[in-house]
């Protein structure tokens, strides 16, 4: 995206060049959404909580984030925001209107790129001015204009296939901002990413924002990357989970562009870390409390980069302890990367969470030094004492003369307390975990969980 005047969109966005950048004004709400509560339907009908009294409010001339980690509702709190989903409970109000539904000026960019492959980026682009019943010179003119303020001229016959992934996103962004919505709605838009092209896109639009070359006065901006939402956002809201609600509101006062290795940006993001592992580890008490602990959502961590992250963190560079933004900085690891693992020993009892930190339990130093054998011995034993699922799986199989359970049996249990993709994602960890203890084996083929034969 090219900061330099090349082509407007409209006069108004041509005379908001020139005006000065301004700070967000609390008397002029863009958006509020007022105790919001969202619930699904679980297998055996009863509701399940998704938000829970969720207040919140974006201002002309702010970024706000939401922050927090899979499962705490973030994408189902920004569909509500553009109308898409309805509230089972609670009311949004959009410019001094209640939203019913989809709003004219209201935009929308997604993680995937949600390109329509058949069409050239022009096409793409001036789909975004559908709903506007333009003149097809104007939507032309409009369409060709976004293209070129987003850094793709040139490129309009252009079909996807034909992109890099950064380049697809930039169309993306082209069809969302084409129509000048005063609300942008961003749903983790760097993330399908590469790290050099999120850090250029995401670079290339804050410059747009700051010289204010776009139509839109305030964005809300989901994101599960801690740093990220340091270097784009004004306030950020961190959210727990199960069920979604608003835990902490944290201000970002530094001016942009923001220097990363600032002592004061380095606060925040150490803040927002304190924060997040609070949340997770105060979380683990009444998820224990549910039927035992078997309902638990377990981190989506493969056992290969758990591993990994072990020994890294055992080597001397760390010597078992230390900050968790310090080390997902020296491991080139995002916050969505780095707090799976982090969680997982701790729930495995490997490690321990504290105020950002992460120390090696001495069980997490032996095991990091076992042999073969005797780390899957011990992670065994602490697979099957400390995931309750996982001994949960284990006491059926064992109890059943076949020796074997269909995998239904355990996904319908989980679907009753956890949404679908919640599930979905603790049975593939579970699987993961229990396949490299040995403590059981699961066929993917007939979807049948087994007892493990000894090696």
């Amino acid at each position: 995206m090219s900061v330099e005047p090349k082509a407007t969109l409209s006069r108004e966005a041509s005379a908001r060049r020139d005006a000065p950048p301004h700070p967000p004004s609390c008397e002029r709400p863009l958006i509020d959404l007022r105790n919001i509560c969202m619930a699904f339907a679980r297998p055996s009908g009863a509701p399940l909580p998704v938000l829970a009294d969720v207040d919140l409010t974006v201002h002309e001339g702010e970024i706000l984030g939401l922050l927090g980690r899979s499962g705490s509702g973030k994408s189902t709190l920004l569909r509500v925001a553009a109308g898409l989903a309805k509230p089972t409970a609670g009311k949004v109000v959009y410019r001094g209107t209640p939203l019913e539904g989809p709003a004219e000026g209201i935009g929308m960019v997604f993680q995937t790129f949600a390109l329509y492959p058949w069409l050239t980026v022009l096409q793409n682009v001036e789909l975004g001015l559908d709903a506007l019943a333009l003149p097809i010179e104007e939507a032309r003119r409009r369409a060709t204009a976004a293209i070129d303020l987003i850094g793709l001229d040139g490129f309009e016959s252009a079909y996807p296939r034909e992109l890099s992934g950064g380049m697809r996103q930039r169309v993306g962004f082209a069809r969302a901002l084409v129509g000048e919505p005063a609300l942008l709605l961003m749903d983790e838009p760097f993330s399908a990413l590469d790290v050099l092209t999120a850090e250029t896109l995401r670079t290339d639009f804050l410059d747009l924002w700051v010289e204010r070359q776009l139509a839109t006065r305030g964005v809300l901006l989901v994101t599960h990357n801690i740093e990220e939402a340091v270097l784009m956002c004004d306030r950020i809201l961190v959210l727990a989970s199960n069920p979604g609600r608003i835990a902490a509101e944290i201000a970002v006062p530094l001016p942009h562009p923001r220097n990363r290795l600032d002592a004061a940006f380095r606060a925040i993001v150490d803040d927002l870390y304190a924060t997040l592992t609070t949340r997770l580890t105060e979380s683990l008490g009444p998820q224990r409390r549910l039927l035992g602990g078997r309902m638990q959502p377990l981190p989506h961590a493969a056992i290969n980069r758990l591993w990994g992250f072990l020994k890294r963190l055992a080597s001397p560079t760390f010597n078992g302890e230390g900050n968790l933004s310090t080390i997902a900085r020296r491991l080139g690891l995002s916050t969505g990367e780095l707090l799976p693992l982090a969680a997982a020993l701790h729930l495995l009892a490997l490690a321990e969470l504290t105020d950002g930190r992460i120390k090696l339990t001495a069980t997490g130093r032996v095991l990091e030094r076992a042999e073969r054998d005797e780390r899957k011995r011990l992670f065994r034993e602490h697979l099957l004492r400390c995931v309750p699922l996982a001994g949960h799986i284990r006491q059926v199989l064992e109890e059943r003369a076949s020796h074997d359970a269909p995998r239904e049996r355990f996904e319908l249990e989980l679907e009753d307390h956890l949404t679908r993709r919640e599930a979905s994602e603790t049975l593939r960890t579970v699987i993961a975990w229990g396949r490299y203890a040995e403590a059981f084996e699961y066929d993917d083929r007939t979807r049948t969980f087994k007892l493990a034969s000894p090696s």
